[in-house]
């Protein structure tokens, strides 16, 4: 399916490795040019080298973190006017609510949250300007399901979630649509480190663990990045012009709801 971005210019944060990546290579092949944007500059360049030869288009690594108005700042200058934005950030570590105090709320907020908020108020602006845009913020199954020992992340996501629904259709008669991406568990190093967390607190192996963690997702398995990045690079295409403000799963059926 042709999407109908070819020649756009999408900016993509967290994206040298995972699901961030997932969503970049998918938007690449789909013909866009693309910002890339993660802490690491190793990774990061070699994630941009990769993506430039493969797919041929245009790649600009700024290695920052964009959690911090430090970091936004020197993404959006490298990004200038965009058409797509996929917000994408680490999520907080895991604990119990006893825990946590204002402080890790706070961390929180800012990476989950208010990071994405200001990305989005930086770039929408000129997408409406221009009658075109497009925004996906990847979120957390934990939006429509919440997992107990990600009570800080449950929190933040939740917040851009309320956010989200309200934003998004105040802009949507301008030509931007605004989604979320809530994915379940995929094979990434996040999907490693959770595994080897239950590995240690059981006494099991990691490949145990993730057996086990498989027998509790209908579809028997963990996902892809390349999966996620083709539902983000949809919800990107001139395809999902009347999709506004939804939480999109994905998550292989793990959360049981009706909606």
């Amino acid at each position: 399916m042709d999407l109908g971005i070819k020649g756009r210019r999408a900016v993509v944060c967290a994206s040298s490795k995972g699901l961030g990546r997932g969503c970049a290579e998918a938007l690449a092949e789909a013909g866009c040019d693309l910002v890339l944007n993660a802490r690491g500059a190793e990774a990061l360049e070699a994630t941009a080298e990769h993506i430039r030869t493969k797919y041929g288009v245009n790649v600009v690594a700024v290695a920052a973190d964009i959690t911090t108005d430090e970091g936004r700042a020197k993404v959006l200058k490298a990004a200038g006017e965009v058409d797509i934005l996929v917000n994408n950030a680490g999520g907080p570590p895991p604990g119990m609510w006893h825990d946590w105090e204002r402080e890790d709320f706070i961390k929180a907020l800012d990476a989950n949250m208010l990071a994405p908020i200001a990305m989005i108020k930086a770039l929408v602006p000129s997408m409406m300007d221009r009658g075109w845009g497009r925004v996906v913020n990847i979120t957390s199954q934990s939006v429509k399901a919440p997992i107990g020992v990600l009570g800080l992340s449950n929190s933040a996501r939740a917040g851009l979630t309320g956010y989200v629904a309200g934003t998004s259709r105040q802009v949507a008669g301008s030509g931007v649509n605004i989604n979320n991406l809530l994915p379940g568990i995929h094979a990434t190093d996040r999907a490693v480190s959770l595994d080897a967390g239950v590995s240690k607190a059981q006494g099991i192996t990691s490949e145990q663990a993730k057996i086990d963690r498989c027998k509790t997702i209908p579809a028997g398995r963990y996902g892809t990045a390349e999966e996620f990045g083709a539902m983000c690079a949809f919800l990107c295409s001139t395809h999902a012009g009347f999709i506004v403000g939804q939480n999109i799963l994905h998550d292989g059926g793990g959360v049981n709801a009706t909606f």
